[in-house]
């Protein structure tokens, strides 16, 4: 087995920019990353810690140094970037300066012991791995909820006050993005404890009873999903880019799979948008989408394509928040999947109906 490794390389005594090295690896024993990048090492001295809880990023994924090779050809293939848990942090090649996410423990300072320090420090991946940081510097950081969650369960008589802690810090709980799609191989139960916190907080909201248009309402009904019989226009000549968000619509993606046209997949098709804070934070939600939508234009697609009304509704109707939200234009037209399977088998009248009435047309039928 044979490994490509993009690896990145920064000393902040003395490079303006980082830069990446390419190593070509020939696997004999090694068993996990951490063997390779001792191996590196060996030829090429960078900065790094030699532990199998090492964090850094694979892929724009987090993980850790221990992951096996089998997992990293299987889920990431043979050509991998290494990068740091924080590019913005790191220092010294694969190592960061975390003073930002030892400053957060302030938060709770009152409330901790020795032991509950040694937990903080267990959370790292979760504070950097974060979409959020990219966005709000000053976000809390969802190491320090999980870490609120674990000492409301030490000692339920302090919980009143912690939450209070929390709700006092301005970028706090309600900026919260999923880590789902961001760490690999993800316990489940972390984004549990932050949804009860966010519970108790009063900040979510059902999503079905959110209002995301700020500008025009633009209310569509877009009908059931067609029956594919047989595809009459393939859009081979078209760039699609689908916005999953944290699920993947199986409906859309079987659509996709049957369709010959370029298929966009970037990593911002697959974030966590906020949607169930946007009645506290649309600004913040705007940022997020924006980005998604910037992403699928920069990427040369024709078509962004989404799979629920609600996402929609952010997308289309609100233009020129998502241009003030981003300082540029965003004129990529946005369709709904049903929309998409009555162009691939040619019903292109009943289209017609919801198609000209889009904010941006998309103006193919």
């Amino acid at each position: 087995m044979k490994l490509e490794i993009s690896l990145f390389r920064f000393d902040y005594k003395s490079d303006y920019l980082p830069y990446y090295t390419k190593n070509f690896v020939k696997v004999k024993n090694e068993k996990t990353l951490l063997d390779i990048l001792n191996n590196i090492n060996i030829e090429q001295p960078f900065g790094f810690e030699n532990s199998v809880d090492f964090y850094l990023c694979i892929n724009g994924i987090y993980t850790k140094a221990s992951i096996s090779l089998e997992e990293v050809v299987k889920n990431f293939g043979n050509e991998i970037t290494i990068e740091p848990i924080s590019i913005r942090r790191a220092h010294t090649d694969l190592l960061i300066n975390d003073a930002d996410f030892q400053e957060r423990l302030k938060v709770l300072s009152e409330f901790i012991e020795e032991e509950d320090k040694l937990k903080y420090q267990e959370y790292k991946i979760y504070f950097y791995a974060s979409n959020t940081i990219n966005y709000e510097y000053d976000y809390i950081g969802d190491a320090i909820l999980l870490l609120a969650y674990d000492l409301i369960e030490k000692n339920k008589a302090n919980e009143q006050e912690i939450l209070e802690s929390l709700k006092e810090y301005d970028c706090g709980i309600q900026y919260h993005t999923s880590l789902k799609n961001r760490i690999f191989n993800i316990d489940s139960s972390i984004e549990e404890k932050i949804t009860t916190l966010k519970t108790k907080l009063g900040v979510s909201r059902n999503i079905k009873e959110q209002e995301f248009s700020l500008e025009k309402k633009n209310i569509l009904d877009f009908g059931n999903f067609n029956e594919i019989k047989e595809i009459k226009h393939d859009f081979n000549d078209f760039n699609l880019a689908y916005f999953k968000g944290l699920e993947e619509d199986s409906q859309t993606s079987d659509l996709l799979a049957k369709l010959e046209a370029k298929y966009i997949n970037t990593s911002s098709m697959n974030t966590d948008l906020a949607l169930d804070t946007f009645h506290i934070n649309p600004e913040f939600t705007l940022k997020l989408a924006s980005t998604v939508m910037l992403d699928a234009f920069d990427n040369s697609a024709d078509l962004l394509i989404v799979d629920n009304e609600k996402t929609f509704e952010l997308f289309d109707s609100n233009r020129k928040s998502l241009a003030k939200a981003c300082g540029r234009e965003i004129t990529i037209p946005v369709v709904h999947k049903n929309e998409l399977v009555k162009l691939a088998i040619g019903a292109h009248e009943e289209v017609k109906e919801t198609l000209t009435k889009h904010i941006v047309d998309p103006e193919i039928v």
